[in-house]
């Protein structure tokens, strides 16, 4: 692929990593972690609703030596209504799976995926929730400018151990009721409007929230924007650094791009509700918003 790599933004070996990179800061850590400063674990996350895409894609071609997660099965728990489609999944499991994805303590994690961000964008989201270093590259696959391989990547087992989720990352539904925290809806304009609804029981938005479509982070090339534009896009929406926000989509996977955006933006009071709309709109007795407005 002849992609032109944006101008590097890689960081001293030292400094933690940022939640998104672009190509040529991915090629400086893989030439660091080629010196033994700090071991680069690539891990492939491609998915979608509909199953079409998965580890058969995968095995069609990916960045050497990435090593593939399943969203459905290793990035959440089986669907309940209580907690909606893709709950977070047990702190047991969630270690195991990067173990087998040679994983360890140490070990930088970059995540990609061939659409939008936002399946990679739910495994570094999890893991930054964690206190691992983990960023999602910017422009996924299409931006890769190197060879890909098309074999089974098995890699020596890590040695991660189980974390629990912190809770000051994560937020219930009556928390997001409460109507403290801007409440920020990451999904696109006619299902927050309730227009159409082809997944969840009902249709529509948690009322008060504002919508905040997480494809708007990226540019024409399909790239995040700089952290200064997802700021402006951001402010402009009532998102204020003393102020918490709380983010969720459909199932809590898309909310995460949103939330790496608003990280790299310079916020820091942020989290992520995992039941997303199809908890609220399971339970019956939640309130439900439609139309353009909070």
């Amino acid at each position: 692929m002849n992609v032109t790599a944006r101008p590097s933004r890689s960081l001293p070996p030292a400094a933690p990593l940022p939640p998104l990179l672009d190509t040529a800061a991915l090629h400086a850590l893989l030439e660091d972690a080629a010196g033994g400063i700090r071991p680069v674990r690539l891990l492939d996350v491609r998915w979608a609703l509909d199953g079409s895409k998965g580890h058969g894609t995968y095995l069609t071609g990916h960045l050497p030596d990435a090593v593939y997660l399943d969203l459905d099965t290793e990035l959440a728990a089986p669907a309940r209504p209580e907690a909606g489609r893709h709950p977070l999944p047990e702190p047991e499991d969630f270690a195991a799976s990067l173990r087998r994805a040679g994983v360890s303590e140490d070990t930088l994690v970059v995540a990609y995926d061939d659409s939008n961000g936002a399946p990679a964008g739910r495994l570094v989201w999890m893991l930054r929730a964690l206190g691992f270093e983990a960023a999602v590259l910017s422009g996924g696959l299409a931006a890769w400018d190197g060879e890909l391989e098309t074999a089974e990547v098995r890699p020596e087992p890590g040695d991660v151990s189980a974390r629990d989720w912190p809770l000051d990352r994560i937020a219930t539904a009556d928390e997001v009721a409460a109507g403290q925290a801007l409440v920020v809806d990451a999904r696109a304009p006619e299902r927050y409007r309730g227009e159409v609804e082809p997944i969840d029981p009902r249709a529509g938005h948690v009322p008060g929230a504002v919508n905040l479509p997480f494809d708007g982070n990226l540019d024409e090339n399909g790239r995040f924007m700089d952290p200064q534009e997802l700021r402006r896009r951001f402010e402009a929406a009532g998102v204020s650094a003393d102020r918490e926000t709380i983010v969720y989509c459909g199932s809590g996977v898309t909310a995460t791009h949103d939330l790496l955006a608003l990280e790299s933006a310079g916020f820091t009071r942020l989290r992520l509700f995992p039941g997303s709309w199809s908890q609220w709109s399971a339970e019956e007795a939640r309130p439900v918003a439609v139309g353009p407005n909070p």
